[in-house]
């Protein structure tokens, strides 16, 4: 779990990427997978999620429940590309109306942002984030 004051925060939402700032309308919206990035304090985190729901609250609060959360240092790079590739495999094997197939693209979109994400990590080392959790 996580909680902190931010700036910004941006999410991946099925009807496409969004940003909410202070004094957003409330609203109700379904995540996609992707990355989520906020900003705090001067500085930009972001996070790998598989997919769930986000709520903005009239007082400002933001409520994010996703299936999955994985910071860039709690994913394997490795592994990750390993899973994209198997993705990708899948996705040449099936039926363009196989449910399948729309599983193998699920897969693939979760794969490619833990990627993105644990690259960006990598690359952000200097920047240090304490997360606490229950």
């Amino acid at each position: 779990m996580l909680e902190t004051e931010v700036d910004s925060v941006t999410l991946p939402t099925t009807l496409g990427e969004i940003t909410v700032l202070p004094h957003h309308i409330p609203l109700v919206a379904n995540l996609s997978a992707g990355e989520i990035r906020y900003k705090a304090q001067g500085k930009e985190n972001f996070f790998a999620v598989s997919g769930g729901v986000i709520e903005v609250k009239k007082d400002g609060e933001i409520v994010v429940l996703a299936d999955s959360a994985e910071f860039g240092h709690e994913i394997d790079l490795a592994k990750a590309e390993q899973a994209r590739a198997e993705a990708q495999k899948l996705m040449s094997q099936t039926h363009k109306n196989d449910k399948s197939l729309a599983d193998a693209a699920s897969w693939l979109e979760r794969s490619q942002a833990r990627i993105r994400v644990a690259k960006k990590h990598h690359s952000h080392r200097g920047t240090k984030l304490d997360i606490e959790q229950d």
